[in-house]
């Protein structure tokens, strides 16, 4: 069963194996060098700093949830950190991400998605880039009954490209696979359940600001 969802907004592979041993970790190495921008406004500088709290730890994350994504903080997703650098998603295995099959629903396991990818990109870019989902397709490789375990596939080679785009400043399309996961306490090793590819759409800020602009003086004319 494959789902499809695709915003609006601006932009099958190879048979999955039964068993991972060891998936990759959300990787955000290095951050990359910021451009200089011109000076900011008191709310985007409130902006830009609660974006990177809400990256820091579980706590800011859940905090920012409750008030700007609210899907997320009914959800229980979580940053799982294994050192300073890397950490992965986890959507709990709760009541209100269970089906009539106690088993996890599949709107969980696909909104969930954005917001595991939308965890990885803020890392780098989230302050001083507008992120927006543009293209997103999940397929549904076998049921989850545990906790969901969100990976970035190739998330060194991901990073790479992320920081060449970046260092353009200009707008750009990235595009995350994610390997969706479950641990099998019997046997010590994690399956995959499903497979999220994504696109992401990022805007500087700068940009946008500069476009409202023009749109200002335009209709002023």
């Amino acid at each position: 069963m494959t789902t499809t969802s695709t915003q609006s907004t601006p932009p099958d592979a190879a048979k999955a194996e039964s068993e991972i041993d060891s998936p990759s970790e959300l990787h955000p190495g290095p951050e990359p060098q910021k451009p200089e921008s011109e000076e900011q406004t008191l709310w985007e500088r409130f902006e830009a700093y609660v974006t990177r709290l809400s990256t820091k730890n579980n706590f800011w994350h859940r905090v920012c949830s409750l008030i700007w994504l609210p899907f997320a903080f009914r959800s229980g997703i979580s940053m799982r950190r294994i050192t300073r650098d890397k950490f992965t998603a986890v959507l709990p295995f709760k009541r209100s991400n269970r089906n009539f099959y106690n088993a996890m629903a599949g709107a969980s396991l696909l909104g969930n998605s954005e917001v595991a990818a939308g965890m990885f990109l803020f890392k780098y870019c989230g302050s001083d880039y507008a992120v927006v989902c543009k293209h997103m397709s999940y397929k549904f490789l076998r049921p989850c009954y545990g906790p969901a375990i969100y990976n970035v596939r190739d998330a060194k080679q991901v990073t790479t490209k992320l920081n060449e785009e970046l260092s353009t400043q200009g707008e750009f399309n990235i595009d995350l696979t994610l390997d969706v996961t479950q641990t099998l306490h019997k046997r010590g090793r994690e399956v995959r359940v499903g497979r999220c590819e994504i696109t992401f759409h990022c805007t500087p800020k700068s940009m946008i600001k500069e476009r409202a602009a023009r749109r200002k003086a335009r209709d002023l004319r």
